[in-house]
C-alpha cells in the first residue's frame, strides 16, 4: 500500500546495515503492466550506501512480480560509483521475474529477476512453517527461501518472511 514503509536492520562485514523500503504512490508502465514504484535504500553505519527504484506488480492470482530496478552506488562522499544491476523487463533480453508466489511449495525454484550477466537472482523455497524471531517479535507460519545467483557463486542468502510483515 503506497506510504507503507518497512525497516530493517542488520549487519554487513561487521557494519551496521539498514535497510528503508518504502512503497511510493508512482507507477510505471513495463511491457504493458502498471507496476508499483517502491523506493529501497540502504544505510551503512548511517552513510547512503545504495538507493534503488524497483517497480514490482502483482497478477490476480496473487503472484508477486518483479520488472525491474534503476539501482546507484555510492561511496561514503556520496559520489555514484556504480549502476551495475539495474535493469528493465523488455529491454535487450530481460525478463521479470517473481519475487513471491501466491501458493509457494517447499521445492519450488524460480527466477527473481533476469537481465543476462547483470541480474540473475533466483529463490528455492525452503520451508512454508519456519519460525523467525526478531526484535520486533517471534513469527511463526514463515515463509523461508534461498536466494542465489550464479554471477556471484557462494553468495547465498536465507529470507523468511511473516504474513503481512514481509
Amino acid at each position: 500500500m503506497p506510504g507503507t514503509t518497512f525497516f530493517y536492520k542488520g549487519t554487513k562485514e561487521g557494519d551496521v546495515l539498514t535497510d528503508e523500503f518504502a512503497v511510493t504512490a508512482a507507477t510505471k508502465v513495463i511491457q504493458g503492466v502498471t507496476c508499483r514504484v517502491v523506493h529501497d535504500r540502504v544505510f551503512i553505519n548511517g552513510v547512503l550506501e545504495e538507493d534503488t527504484f524497483d517497480w514490482f506488480a502483482q497478477d490476480n492470482k496473487g503472484n508477486l512480480f518483479y520488472f525491474g530496478e534503476d539501482t546507484k552506488e555510492f561511496d561514503a562522499a556520496g559520489h555514484v560509483t556504480s549502476t551495475a544491476g539495474s535493469f528493465e523487463a523488455g529491454v535487450n533480453g530481460a525478463q521479470a521475474g517473481i519475487i513471491m508466489e501466491a501458493d509457494p511449495k517447499v521445492g519450488d525454484t524460480y527466477r527473481q529477476e533476469f537481465a543476462k550477466g547483470v541480474a540473475e537472482d533466483q529463490a528455492t523455497v525452503l520451508n512454508l512453517n519456519s519460525t523467525a524471531t526478531t526484535p520486533a517479535g517471534t513469527f511463526s507460519n514463515c515463509l523461508q527461501t534461498k536466494e542465489f545467483t550464479h554471477l556471484k557463486p557462494g553468495n547465498v542468502e536465507e529470507k523468511r518472511y511473516a504474513r503481512g510483515l514481509g
